[in-house]
């Protein structure tokens, strides 16, 4: 199983983190599939995972959804939904795609990077 973890810190703690991810590549040692996103401002990291993105986040945890299947699931505006998708995207959490919807153009499917997300933040 994928997990995915948010965690809070500076860049000095981003780049010691790196080092060693980059250490046990070197020695074939082994990941453990995590995907890990830090946050030097722990605010930043709130005001991203706000409640409405975070519902949006648990539907496409469960399933790959269209936009308009979000905006109809979590009774919110397309446009709005659409710029969470950016904003999530830009931040890793989430991936989407152009598909053909035969007979109606295009429609953008989102998915989660994980089957499972860890939210850590650490203040202080």
């Amino acid at each position: 199983m994928t997990k995915q973890i948010v965690r809070t810190g500076d860049v000095a703690e981003f780049f010691d983190r790196a080092r060693n991810a980059a250490r046990r590549a070197d020695q074939g040692g082994k990941f453990e599939g995590t995907v890990t996103l830090s946050f030097e401002d722990p605010q930043r990291m709130f005001t991203v995972l706000s409640e409405a993105r975070r519902r949006l986040m648990a539907e496409v945890i469960r399933e790959p959804k269209t936009i308009s299947e979000l905006s109809s699931s979590l009774h919110r505006n397309r446009s709005a939904i659409t710029k969470d998708v950016s904003l999530l995207e830009s931040m890793g959490l989430v991936i989407s795609q152009r598909l053909v919807n035969p007979g109606h153009g295009i429609q953008k499917s989102v998915r989660s990077v994980a089957p499972r997300i860890e939210m850590v933040a650490t203040l202080g």
